[in-house]
This record gives structure tokens, sequence and C-alpha cells, in this order.
């Protein structure tokens, strides 16, 4: 019976270590994410402010809604940089992220997230050139709630999302598909199926991706791979700060009022 006993108490205080673990894992998951969106929004910030100018006489072209573009907004947003700048997250995304996570150290998997979370602050900054700052603010807000509100539900649930995961990555490679076809066909219809579909899409993964850290940190725990887990906590904050800036983006879409 005290042999027993003693077993009982082992598990129990087991537990509660990985308890322990995993709120302190989801904090990093969390700390990580916001620091990267804001870095995002900092960036995005800067280089709009850079891109206009209000001085008709060193304007180097003029939106349709009256705003003048600097020399650095033509090249960014009317030549052909403006797909580097468009596709450079997408192409980390693909073929930059996986390799870092293989062979690089935590402090390289951290340093490229955030250098990415740099280099889609660039790749955003036109939204303040086309929204209103109210618009984008009242609109974030909304995301930050819906946000918060699937990854508890993501963490708390009982129900397996694992299912899931196939069908959204491949409804994800469709919304892509869809909106490279309507750069070409400018269809405001598509346009507005494609935001629907896409805030749908990225809310459940934002509830999987939840799930799926927390499974992942709890079925790794035990292993005591600190290095791996520090990878693993950047990993996470990368797929619900995409998951995030992506819904925040179509439903900029909805509520966002032009300039």
């Amino acid at each position: 019976m005290a042999e027993f006993d003693t077993i009982r108490s082992a598990a129990g205080t087991r537990a509660a270590q990985i308890d322990a673990g995993l709120r302190a894992h989801m904090n990093k998951v969390y700390g990580t994410m916001s620091i990267g969106m804001l870095i995002t929004a900092l960036a995005a910030w800067a280089i709009a402010g850079l891109a206009v100018t209000t001085d008709p006489a060193s304007a180097a072209a003029q939106l349709p809604n009256g705003t003048m573009l600097s020399q650095l907004g033509l090249t960014l947003y009317g030549g052909p940089l403006r797909y580097v700048v468009m596709f450079a997250p997408l192409a980390f995304i693909f073929f930059g992220w996986g390799a870092l996570m293989r062979r690089g150290s935590a402090s390289a998997v951290q340093l490229g997230f955030f250098a990415f979370a740099a280099v889609m602050g660039v790749s955003m900054s036109s939204i303040f050139l086309v929204y209103t700052s109210f618009s984008i603010v009242q609109t974030f807000i909304v995301t930050a709630i819906a946000f918060a509100s699937l990854s508890l539900y993501g963490y708390t649930t009982k129900r397996s999302l694992s299912g899931m995961g196939t069908f959204l990555m491949m409804g994800v490679i469709g919304l892509i598909v869809a909106m490279v076809i309507n750069m070409f066909l400018q269809s405001p219809a598509m346009m507005y199926a494609i935001a629907m579909i896409g805030v749908l899409i990225f809310a459940a993964l934002t509830a999987y991706h939840t799930q799926e850290i927390k499974n992942t940190y709890v079925a790794h725990a035990h292993h005591g791979d600190q290095e791996w887990l520090d990878k693993a906590a950047f990993d996470g904050a990368l797929s619900l700060y995409i998951s995030f800036l992506n819904m925040f983006q179509f439903l900029l879409m909805f509520l966002g009022q032009q300039e």
C-alpha cells in the first residue's frame, strides 16, 4: 500500500510539473506571437509613412484615392518589386521555415520568426494607403476578440480537432490559387467569396493549431529536450501569428473603410 501511494504521489507530482510546464510553454507561444505582431505593425506603419508624400513636387505617382506616392512607394507598390514583397513571406513559409526548424538552433528559429514578422510588415504596409486608420484599428480589435475566443476553445475542448488539419491545409492552398487567379480577373464577387471562406478557414486553424501546440507539448514534455521545446514554441507562435494576420486581412475586406 505504501508503495502504491508512493507511485501515485510521483505520478501526481509529474502531472503537476507538466501542467506548469504547459502553462509556461503557452505563455511563451503567445508572448512570441505578440512581439511578432508588434514588429509587423511597426514595420507596416513605418514603411507606409515613407511610401507617401504630401509634396506634389516630389510625388512619383498618385493613387486613385488621391494619395501621393514617394519614389519608395512607387518602387514597392508600382513596380516588379511589389511581387517580391507580396510573395516573399509565402516563399519563406514553404521553403525556408522547415529547413530552419530542422537545422537551426532555438535562437536562430526565434530570429527567423522576428525577421519574417518584419518582412510581413513591409508586405502589409499598403493597407495604410487603402483603409482608414480607424477601420484598421477596429478590425484589429474584432480579430483579437475572435482569435482569443477560438484559441481558448482549441485549448479547452476535449474534442479532437486533429482530423481537420489536412482538410484545412487543402483549403489554404485552394485560397492561394484563387487569390492568384483573381489578381488577373479582378472580380469583386470572387474577392468577397475568398474573404468569407478565408475567415472561416483561418478561424478553424486558430483552434486547430492551439490544440496541436498543447498536445505536442504534453506528448514530448517527458523527453526533457528544452531546445526542441523552445523551437516548438516558436513554431506554434508562427502558426497562430499567420492565422491571426490572415483573419485580420480577410475581415478588413468586409469591415475596412477605404480612404
